[in-house]
């Protein structure tokens, strides 16, 4: 399948959930994402990425996180990175949250497109929505492209952990365990 890009702001689906997102730099539609979600600005978007060489040119990677990457990515883990100076000058984020999706429709997206900021479709506070055609029948109007699913999702958010310190803080447990975490980074 090729993948037709249009535009900035599209929904997809994921491994985990469907997502809204724009490329990472898109100030304009990051602002768009926030406001069709009613999300506060406060609280920071993750950036989905085609690899490890992508995740490097938008956040700091020590070899401990290096480790976690190629152990559980692609694949349900966001890690919460310190941001690089880019970043920080473009969008305002001091650190970033960064994981590469397990579905083959998401990666052939984050190849074309670069990192995206995304987060799940739905209201703030709300369910994430999973259904191709409910998505389709609220957001159609709002955003350039609504992806269908090529594949299962599991319809469980990802883990989230915070890499910033010298502790891995664990800020949401998802499919991937911290048990299955403190084994890669204990080595």
């Amino acid at each position: 399948m090729s993948v037709i890009l249009m535009s900035d702001l599209i929904i997809f689906p994921t491994d985990t959930v469907y997502g809204i997102g724009c490329p990472i730099f898109e100030v304009e539609s990051i602002k768009k994402i926030y406001e069709l979600k009613h999300r506060s600005f406060d609280k920071p978007l993750a950036c989905l990425c085609f690899n490890l060489e992508q995740i490097k040119e938008i956040a700091f990677v020590s070899l401990a996180v290096q480790k976690l990457i190629e152990a559980f990515m692609p694949g349900a883990l966001t890690i919460i990175l310190p941001a690089k100076p880019i970043v920080s000058e473009k969008i305002g984020y001091q650190t970033i949250g960064v994981r590469i999706p397990n579905s083959r429709l998401a990666l052939e997206i984050l190849k074309e497109m670069g990192p995206m900021l995304t987060t799940s479709v739905n209201e703030s506070g709300k369910a994430p929505l999973n259904e191709y055609e409910e998505i389709k029948s609220i957001y159609k109007d709002d955003v350039d492209q609504i992806y269908p699913p090529m594949e299962i999702s599991s319809n469980v958010s990802s883990t989230v952990i915070d890499c910033t310190e010298e502790q891995i803080r664990v800020l949401r447990e998802g499919t991937i365990t911290i048990n299955q975490i403190n084994k890669i980074w204990n080595v």
